[in-house]
């Protein structure tokens, strides 16, 4: 799947998503933009799933109609070593993913 990493989510994160093409939001273009204008460019260029550690964004976002799919993380911080646990069941969570769905992962 075509994955879209979140500013606040470290780039080496994507590392361990194995068999997914996870591209950082600065490396897509996409750095600096409010979450409907990211989610929208974001479709645009085809990503399936947009992974964040934003908890707002469930409740700022309608995702009805959305052709991407949102993966929040939830851990103590943003830190790599924090998120590293959340791997598996991320990329299970993943697999199951439909558009316009969101899904929290927490530890």
């Amino acid at each position: 799947m075509k994955v879209l990493l979140d500013e606040c989510v470290p780039a080496k994160f994507a590392g361990y998503l194995v068999g997914h093409n996870c591209v950082t939001a600065p490396a897509a273009g996409l750095s600096g933009m409010r979450n409907g204008e990211l989610l929208s460019n974001a479709e645009q260029q085809e990503f399936e799933i947009f992974i964040t550690v934003d908890q707002g964004i469930a409740y700022q976002q309608n995702l009805t109609g959305r052709a991407i799919a949102i993966l929040i993380l939830r851990s103590k911080t943003s830190r790599l070593t924090d998120l590293l646990p959340l791997v598996p069941e991320c990329l299970l969570r993943m697999a199951l993913l439909r558009p316009g769905e969101l899904v929290v992962v927490h530890s």
